[in-house]
């Protein structure tokens, strides 16, 4: 069964009644990828949180880290896994496959990330992520030695924390809105 036409299952506007920044900046996503991401599209419900989530995805996941871009798209991955949301195992997935040159880590992410054959430092980062989603209650101090131990700074133990708390966003929001991913992306470097 083909995925479904629909961005998400709430209205849309037309790309005309945006305003202009809106639109210049959805078209050099164009421009760029090829593609206008869906996400970008359904968050044009509401241009001001467009604009604040354009913001908030271009720091968090493209701005100056210690991690890098890879890993931050391998946290999303794993926290997309455990929320099962089909949009970001999707869309990440194939930033994975692209950003390592490598379509089977990309696919072994979006299945079970333990099976990934990781390095320890990748490791300890998912396996934080990943409690972090699960049971974030749950944290200790126990949690960020581990990361001490793999090498990772305060900052980089922020920025982990950060992507995971902003990709658990991003499931919920595209899971309670039904989104779906560009049909694009399924065929990207693979």
């Amino acid at each position: 069964m083909p995925q479904p036409d629909h961005i998400m299952k709430l209205s849309i506007p037309e790309f005309d009644s945006l305003d202009d920044d809106v639109k210049k900046y959805l078209n050099i996503c164009e421009e760029k990828l090829g593609i206008k991401p869906n996400v970008l599209l359904a968050y044009t419900f509401n241009q001001n949180k467009f604009r604040t989530f354009s913001r908030m995805y271009n720091e968090i996941v493209l701005g100056e880290s210690g991690l890098s871009v890879l890993e931050r798209e391998m946290i999303a991955v794993t926290v997309s896994s455990i929320n099962k949301c089909y949009y970001c195992l999707v869309a990440h997935g194939q930033a994975v496959r692209e950003l390592s040159d490598d379509p089977e880590l990309g696919e072994l992410m979006v299945m079970n990330w333990r099976a990934a054959g990781l390095t320890g430092r990748h490791y300890a980062m998912l396996e934080y992520a990943d409690k972090l989603t699960r049971t974030p209650s749950e944290m200790t101090d126990a949690d960020r030695q581990k990361l001490y131990d793999a090498g990772f700074s305060e900052a980089d133990m922020f920025d982990i924390a950060d992507v995971t708390a902003f990709f658990n966003y991003t499931n919920r929001m595209a899971l309670s809105v039904d989104m779906m991913p560009n049909k694009e992306y399924h065929a990207m470097n693979r």
